[in-house]
């Protein structure tokens, strides 16, 4: 397992007690409204934003350091660490990456200061993994448009905190190709459809784009580099998602292990039946080896100075997300009709671990990216 520096152990110590003592009262009472009661309280202490420069307010700390947030939070409650997951692996994570420097002055600072929230804009009705088959351009805009290079025109759906955010990060398809830019959701042109509800309770929702106009210094990715810096981007968002489903398995096995000890049957916990000490033995193997794998891709890429690998990320994502939906299963079990009821924890964390099989690209693409980069390479050698 990894091994912590001491400004990491720190960090994993600090919010697991101010989760523990802030969050936990109301950790499933939020469904499907945002928890602004808890990102207030990170901000204010310097933990929204962790890997964010600090000269946009913060902490100038590494991604790893960010999925480490993402489990301190979500072991405690999930939905607060959904919010950090979206708002410092995702958009603004791409933003700091590939955006220039008056798009980082625009927004960061607002995102670590829990003002400004960005989401992001990639699957439309006709286009999922299919990111190819977008229809949404970009294109160059008339001469007298006010100094505003692009104007964008299409349709986003299935898009998670639109009621919130500020901006968007859009990947649509300029002239040359796939690219990214962000657009602010009050310009014109920009209107909001359909919400829709998920299986976990969330809003996610459609928008539209028509004769949006947009400056060329909102332009994250475009040109030949365009897709790489997308792929790029979207390593760590995956690596985010599998710190997410790490956390909801953990808060799941968690909560199963204290009502184990505490309930009897037959005169004696029912922890101590040979039955459930292999469910938690299982459910403890998977999840440690999940961790180890998610933990392992993000070092190797800090201590290299790159991103993350193709290989370790989508292995590392497809097994979380199997695991998570796995390990949350098994609490449930153990909780039997208990858990089963509407409004309980493991409930919740079932439904929400679920949508891990399917955010940030689905167990299908992942093994497909598996599979090519094991053709291309071979098996990777331990070096």
């Amino acid at each position: 397992m990894l091994a912590l520096n001491e400004e990491q152990r720190m960090l994993v110590e600090t919010l697991s007690d101010l989760a523990e003592n802030e969050f936990a009262e109301r950790a499933f009472e939020w469904g499907d409204e945002t928890p602004w009661e808890n990102i207030e309280t990170l901000a204010e202490r310097g933990f929204l934003g962790v890997n964010i420069g600090t000269e946009y307010g913060g902490g100038g700390m590494t991604e790893l350091a960010a999925i480490l947030t993402i489990e301190a939070v979500g072991r405690v409650c999930p939905d607060t660490a959904q919010y950090i997951y979206e708002q410092q692996m995702v958009a603004p994570r791409a933003i700091e990456m590939f955006g220039s420097e008056d798009l980082k002055e625009r927004y960061l600072p607002g995102v670590t200061s829990g003002e400004t929230c960005v989401a992001v804009g990639i699957s439309e009705p006709e286009a999922g993994s299919d990111v190819a088959a977008m229809n949404t351009t970009a294109e160059p805009a008339s001469a007298d448009a006010d100094g505003d290079a692009l104007v964008v025109d299409g349709e986003k759906t299935w898009v998670s905190s639109v009621r919130d955010a500020d901006a968007v990060l859009l990947w649509v398809k300029f002239p040359e190709g796939l690219g990214t830019l962000v657009v602010d959701f009050d310009s014109d042109g920009v209107e909001v459809g359909e919400h829709f509800t998920n299986m976990a309770g969330h809003t996610q929702s459609q928008f539209f784009l028509n004769d949006v106009h947009v400056p060329e210094a909102n332009v994250l990715a475009r040109g030949e580099d365009a897709f790489v810096k997308q792929l790029q981007a979207l390593n760590w968002e995956r690596l985010g998602s599998s710190a997410l489903a790490n956390a909801l398995a953990r808060n799941g096995l968690e909560r199963a292990l204290d009502y184990a000890g505490d309930r009897n049957q037959f005169g004696q916990p029912i922890a101590d039946f040979q039955g459930i000490e292999w469910k938690f033995a299982d459910m403890t193997k998977r999840l440690q080896a999940s961790r180890a794998l998610t933990f392992s891709a993000a070092q190797s890429a800090v201590d290299a100075g790159r991103i993350p690998a193709r290989m370790e990320t989508s292995v590392a994502k497809l097994y979380a997300s199997e695991t998570v939906e796995r390990v949350v299963s098994e609490a449930l079990q153990v909780f039997g009709a208990n858990g089963y009821q509407r409004g309980h924890p493991l409930e919740y964390l079932y439904r929400m671990a679920r949508g891990r099989r399917i955010a940030a690209g689905t167990d299908e693409i992942q093994k497909n990216q598996i599979a090519r980069v094991l053709k291309r390479d071979g098996f990777p050698s331990i070096t």
